[in-house]
């Protein structure tokens, strides 16, 4: 049952996309159900986030038309891995949590580079636990799987990687200037564009399966979504709504370029392209770890992917997942 009602919102999701009226009885003559079926479920729909809107008369209609996400369509892009499986599932709670899953099992069947993405994430998270918005045809959520066989130790820096990753992958969209904010948030002319959450399983001393998530405003305006803090997305910036498949391509493209060098000679490689995105670079900034507050002009990373700042008592290392970083 969960299943066939999977597949149905799929399809009404599928109906709705193009941006035009379509009425209750034709979309139920479409999916086999009642009128009143079909209600429920684009119920569920908008609960989740679906900006759709009903006139008497007229029908259901999506307050902007999108391209569905498309596997096959991801993959005809993509040039540096066709061996990956790419996979886009029309609801989940996280790409996160479902890969993490898989993870569990035994065997996991999960390979190096293998990508899923969502067209609704339900239960979408950020760092510290934190919500993580993601209006439904309006942003780009997907995880990405990767081992290292030398456990958590070598994976120093990766959320930095990552971010630079995103980046080039967005270069390639016409996104002429990202910027990155350590440790693992990529930003557009001084506002935030995507999120990076990495997640971690295995035991110390072994085989660390990492979860790379990533969530990316799309279509996401600031005047009709308040996500907390100051944010644009890539239509503002583009002029128009970019089809979400050729950005995901590019993106794991750039992914599947850099994750490998990393895992052969860490993020040494990378970080003087970091430091020439780094949003903070050179300026006065704050960071708190706990109550504890520190100030200092950040001064760039470091192998390991610490953030380097010049305090009163000389050039201090802080590590990710202990502070968060505020211009001053």
């Amino acid at each position: 049952m969960r299943q066939a009602s999977k597949l149905i919102r799929q399809h009404i999701l599928s109906l709705l996309s193009d941006g035009q009226f379509h009425s209750g009885e034709a979309i139920a003559v479409e999916v086999g159900l009642s009128r009143t079926a079909v209600a429920g479920h684009i119920s569920q729909l908008s609960e989740w986030g679906l900006d759709v809107f009903k006139v008497k008369g007229k029908g259901y209609r999506l307050e902007r038309p999108f391209k569905l996400l498309n596997a096959e369509k991801i993959k005809k892009r993509v040039t540096k891995n066709k061996t990956s499986v790419i996979q886009v599932e029309s609801v989940l709670g996280s790409t996160n949590s479902e890969l993490k899953k898989r993870i569990a099992l035994t065997p996991h069947n999960l390979a190096n580079g293998d990508v899923l993405l969502t067209e609704i994430q339900t239960a979408g998270k950020g760092r510290h636990g934190r919500e993580w918005l993601a209006p439904v045809g309006g942003s780009l959520t997907f995880s990405l799987y990767w081992s290292f066989p030398d456990g958590y130790q070598s994976m120093a820096g990766l959320s930095l990687l990552v971010g630079l990753a995103v980046c080039n992958g967005l270069k390639q969209c016409g996104v002429t200037e990202p910027q990155l904010k350590w440790p693992n948030d990529v930003y557009l002319q001084n506002k935030k564009l995507a999120g990076i959450l990495i997640e971690v399983e295995g035991q110390i001393g072994a085989t660390a399966h990492c979860v790379i998530g990533i969530g990316l405003n799309s279509c996401v305006p600031d005047s009709q979504f308040d996500v907390g803090q100051p944010h644009t997305d890539l239509t503002s910036y583009l002029g128009f709504q970019p089809d979400r498949n050729v950005v995901a391509a590019a993106i794991i493209d750039s992914l599947w370029e850099l994750l490998p060098i990393f895992s052969q000679q860490g993020f040494q490689p990378f970080i003087n392209q970091w430091q020439h995105l780094d949003l903070y670079a050179d300026k006065t900034v704050v960071l708190r770890m706990g109550e504890k507050r520190f100030s200092g002009i950040d001064r760039g990373v470091d192998s390991s992917g610490a953030l380097l700042v010049e305090t009163q008592d000389g050039l201090t290392r802080f590590h990710g997942g202990e502070v968060t970083l505020r211009g001053n």
